[in-house]
């Protein structure tokens, strides 16, 4: 899976990995991403905080944060929490400045589908680059609501890059939305290819140094009912 995935960012810049393949890949013994350990990590999505940094002034953004690191060929370790950065240039909304955010909770960042996750995006990560390094590794845990008149935003920056070495970015839940396409757009190539996260775990693998993406918005499917889209990422450094 991982000399499959590596190949696939190498050569396109990114790779789109459907939900069941990713539970084959990822978790072989069908017990982190699969069963109540799959619905207890998705349940947190519920115990999120508002985003407070918004500088469009929305307020259809929830997330928890959390920050990790591993040496070489090492085990993935929590560090203490702190604030997340992007430069303006990655960032021309939100950027330039030191954003702090809730915490993920303890439950969650040692939960196995986290471990799961964070193991099989490293070996994929390690095969399309250089091998083991050290890592620096952002969990992000975004849901987008979408209400009746207000469309949610994943990315109000536009199509952007996240000034990291490489993304995953895995969907959670959808609720009750349409929209929420991913535009990806690759350096030197001509064209932008467009998909929908449509089922759990449905992700997407980016090779950050050269592709730009982003999410079209969100609407509520149903009158009169909110929606939401929940979203995992993770970034490397």
């Amino acid at each position: 899976m991982s000399a499959d995935l590596a190949q696939a960012i190498r050569h396109d810049g990114h790779a789109f990995l459907p939900g069941a393949a990713l539970r084959a890949g990822f978790d072989p013994a069908g017990q982190a991403l699969s069963g109540a350990a799959w619905e207890d990590f998705a349940a947190s999505w519920d115990d999120l905080r508002p985003d407070e940094y918004m500088a469009d002034g929305g307020r259809y953004r929830l997330r928890r944060h959390a920050i990790f690191h591993a040496e070489a060929g090492g085990v993935v370790q929590r560090d203490p929490d702190g604030p997340h950065y992007q430069t303006l240039n990655n960032n021309p909304l939100n950027g330039g400045v030191q954003r702090r955010f809730a915490p993920v909770l303890p439950a969650v960042a040692e939960s196995p589908a986290l471990a799961a996750l964070l193991s099989g995006a490293r070996a994929a990560f390690e095969a399309a680059g250089q091998g083991a390094r050290p890592w620096r590794i952002e969990m992000h845990q975004f849901r987008i609501e979408a209400r009746p008149g207000t469309p949610g935003q994943p990315t109000p920056e536009g199509m952007h890059r996240d000034g990291v070495a490489f993304v995953l970015v895995a969907l959670v839940r959808r609720h009750n939305v349409a929209g929420g396409a991913t535009g990806i757009r690759v350096d030197g190539r001509e064209g932008e290819g467009h998909f929908v996260l449509e089922n759990p775990l449905d992700a997407v693998l980016l090779d950050d140094a050269r592709v730009w993406h982003g999410v079209t918005p969100v609407l509520p499917l149903r009158d009169g009912e909110p929606g939401f889209r929940d979203v995992l990422v993770l970034t490397f450094v």
